[in-house]
């Protein structure tokens, strides 16, 4: 029984290290957006937030292609892990 239970934690906790990290693009710092998300670095999230802030919140993950130096192929390798809350507001907001 005690290997049972063992084995099972194993389980658990190694399941837990491939749990995918996801990101609210419309929150997000430009730090948190580079940590989250594959093939986005510091300058590349930072022209997210910037993008962001001239042209109000993102209503779905494929506007990001909108943002210079990010492509179909990087919005689909993320997907899983951008999150799209409170859709658009005007910028300022």
């Amino acid at each position: 029984m005690k290997s049972l239970l063992t084995i099972l934690l194993s389980c658990l906790l190694s399941c837990s290290i491939w749990a995918v990290e996801s990101v609210d693009i419309n929150k997000a710092s430009a730090e948190e957006m580079a940590s989250a998300l594959t093939g986005i670095g510091l300058s590349k999230a930072e022209m997210i937030v910037r993008y962001r802030d001239e042209n109000g919140r993102f209503e779905h993950a494929d506007e990001l292609v909108n943002v210079k130096g990010i492509g179909l192929r990087t919005v689909d390798r993320n997907r899983d892990r951008i999150r799209v809350e409170g859709g658009a507001e005007p910028a300022g907001d």
